[in-house]
């Protein structure tokens, strides 16, 4: 008591610490960059990058050049103006120290600089100064050059001018901080997604993407480059290349009649999922807003009214429902918003209502004339509605098979679901095991009070494929509802998920390291991302590592999860004595593992490895399962033939 008394005492003015805003960041990165991981670390780059994508929206840029250089750093270029080097009147130093050195400085708080500019917070580049170990600052403006270089946010001395230039534009390059990230080693796809994205979004800009690390077979670095002249027209063609189309054009539009910039592209195919991607300022709005109400509002009061004026519903004995003219259609909707105001859990729901009616009324426009001049594909469209509207009416009949109560008025269990003791869901997970004989060993070897074993019969309906109704008909799919808890969604919203119902807060994939493994996983991710996507968002997927080898010499034995790690367990036991030599044991399955082996290495908290299943970008997400687990076989080939040794699949 004493002591705590004591601290009371301390406690004064000279205790309250007002931190300056590079500080601020250093101490609190996750409030800026979301984290300090690998999202964090690639966030860097896209704040840089965004920075010459404002000077594109105000006309100035056309060309992007993003470098990856060895030592984990980053060399972003563009041919824009130039951060202005003058002396800051209020500030007294450079205004290109302000901008690299102060939060929430920079010419897109300035209406006259930029109308629209992207990034959620504003921070920029001077945010990646702040947790960067070095950053380099080159302006080329006004036939000269100037530098200068920083270190964790501070500058090493003041701006430089080191001559001559023809050209004009800035380079930043930097090098992330090993003080403040876990991991500092970039990923060329996950850039190269982001880089395509931007290049879709914005017509006519080249972004050239060069991976400087390690040169390939022929002696080059890699390298790619982003360009787009039909903006959102081509993106939707190049998400929905792995599906096969209804109609043959894809429908576009871009108007800014009423002051907000609109652009919209769209197409049908023949599957049963609804693939929407809305986008203000190049910011991916995962949770939707007024741009998409507006976008569903003008598609389905367009579509019903064509349909009725036709004639094609009058024999439907039941009224058709939004879902129905989304089923599936693959869209893109951007705006660009002068100010925008964002919602949500993620601070990605756009909250202008001023946008929603433009976004309407376009949309409405650019369908109807489509309809008009497009009897055949109209015809097909309608077809489709009428087709999700019967079939949403047998998935309700299914819906309530999956949610019937037992006996005893309460949700009936799977009977072969071992549960766990535990009924706090924070503790609780839930392996969904592959085959019942790797079940068995699973129940053996869990720790039964936070461990539940839900074993799944075979392969699981490919739900790519699927109309709606058939996947809720499904057991497996049912057994994998009632075990979690959650619903079945509703008429109004498919995906809608009680999550407070939800019983495990880790849902764990488990199945053995093989090809039919790899599936199967597959299947069950597509599973998830089509029907379950808000579970895999609030981070509650995994995938279970079980080990590929045992490696043996007399009494010492090691796992291995690669041949990488198998070699390496040999020459080091092959080194140690020679009274006996080394076995390797190859496990095909989950199933040759005994209950003890399993817990050792793949179940227990303290030595498994769980992968969580995340998704970075969902327009690349709903890209690679369309064409992993859709009808196209070339698109397949050719990416299992390009990603075949990473034996991996980053969602």
């Amino acid at each position: 008591m004493s002591e705590e008394k004591e601290v009371k005492k301390d406690y004064s003015a000279d205790s309250i610490q007002a931190l300056e805003g590079m500080e601020h960041v250093r101490m609190r990165p996750s409030m800026y960059i979301g984290d300090v991981g690998v999202r964090g670390l690639h966030h860097l780059v896209y704040e840089v990058v965004d920075n010459s994508i404002d000077e594109a929206l105000a006309g100035y840029c056309d060309h992007i050049e993003v470098t990856m250089l060895p030592n984990d750093g980053i060399r972003v270029k563009d041919n824009g103006r130039g951060i202005p080097v003058a002396i800051h009147k209020k500030e007294g130093v450079s205004a290109l120290e302000v901008v690299m050195t102060k939060i929430g400085a920079g010419g897109k708080f300035d209406k006259d600089s930029y109308k629209v500019s992207g990034g959620l917070h504003g921070v920029g580049v001077s945010c990646v100064n702040a947790l960067s170990s070095k950053l380099i600052a080159t302006v080329h403006r006004d036939g000269k050059f100037y530098e200068q270089e920083y270190s964790r946010g501070k500058i090493l001395a003041p701006v430089e001018e080191k001559g001559s230039s023809d050209y004009r534009g800035t380079i930043v390059e930097f090098y992330p901080d090993d003080q403040i990230f876990d991991a500092r080693e970039y990923n060329y796809d996950t850039l190269a997604t982001r880089m395509r994205e931007l290049a879709f979004l914005n017509k006519g800009i080249t972004i050239i993407l060069t991976d400087e690390r390690e040169k390939d077979e022929e002696g080059n670095f890699p390298t790619e480059t982003f360009k787009s002249e039909r903006g959102l027209a081509e993106f939707v063609e190049f998400l929905d290349g792995t599906r096969e189309r209804l109609i043959e054009d894809v429908i576009s539009l871009e108007t800014d009649k009423t002051g907000v910039p609109v652009e919209v592209a769209m197409v049908y195919n023949v599957s049963y999922s609804e693939n929407i991607h809305s986008y203000v300022n190049n910011i991916n709005t995962h949770e939707g807003g007024t741009h998409l109400t507006g976008f569903r509002r003008g598609l389905t009061n367009t579509l019903k009214k064509y349909a009725e004026g036709s004639g094609m519903l009058d024999k439907l004995k039941f009224e058709i429902s939004g879902d129905d003219f989304r089923e599936g259609l693959t869209a893109i909707i951007s705006v660009k918003v002068a100010e925008p105001q964002f919602e949500g859990q993620t601070k990605t729901k756009l909250g202008n209502r001023e946008v929603s009616a433009p976004v309407s009324q376009a949309v409405s426009e650019a369908l109807a004339d489509y309809l008009e001049e497009h009897p055949n594909d109209a015809k097909r469209i309608v077809e489709k509605v009428i087709l999700a509207a019967q079939a949403r009416h047998a998935a309700r009949k299914a819906r309530e098979m999956v949610q019937r109560k037992s006996p005893m008025g309460g949700v009936g269990l799977p009977g072969k679901l071992a549960d766990c003791a535990s009924k706090d869901p924070s503790e609780s997970e839930i392996y969904l095991v592959e085959g019942d004989s790797a079940g068995g060993t699973a129940k053996q070897g869990r720790d039964r009070h936070f461990q539940a074993i839900m074993p799944l019969r075979g392969k699981i309906l490919n739900v790519e494929k699927a109309m709606r109704h058939k996947i809720f008909d499904n057991e497996e799919i049912k057994n994998i509802y009632t075990a979690l808890g959650v619903r079945v969604g509703t008429e109004e919203d498919a995906n809608a998920l009680n999550m407070e119902k939800l019983r495990y807060h880790k849902i764990i994939i488990m199945c053995d390291a093989d090809v039919d493994g790899s599936h199967i996983q597959t299947l069950i991710m597509t599973f998830f991302f089509r029907y379950m996507r808000e579970l895999i968002e609030n981070g509650y997927l995994y995938i279970a590592t079980p080990p590929l080898y045992l490696v043996k010499k007399g009494k010492n034995a090691e796992y291995a999860w690669s041949d990488k790690d198998r070699d390496a367990l040999i020459a080091d036991l092959k080194g140690a004595g020679s009274e006996s030599s080394v076995h390797v044991q190859r496990y095909k399955g989950l199933g040759e593992m005994n209950a003890e082996q399993l817990w050792d290495t793949t179940m227990s908290p303290e030595n498994r490895t769980l992968r969580q299943v995340t998704i970075e970008s969902a327009t690349e997400a709903d890209r690679i399962f369309s064409m992993l687990m859709g009808d196209e076989v070339p698109p397949r080939r050719e990416f299992i033939e390009r990603n075949a040794k990473y034996a991996n699949i980053d969602v």
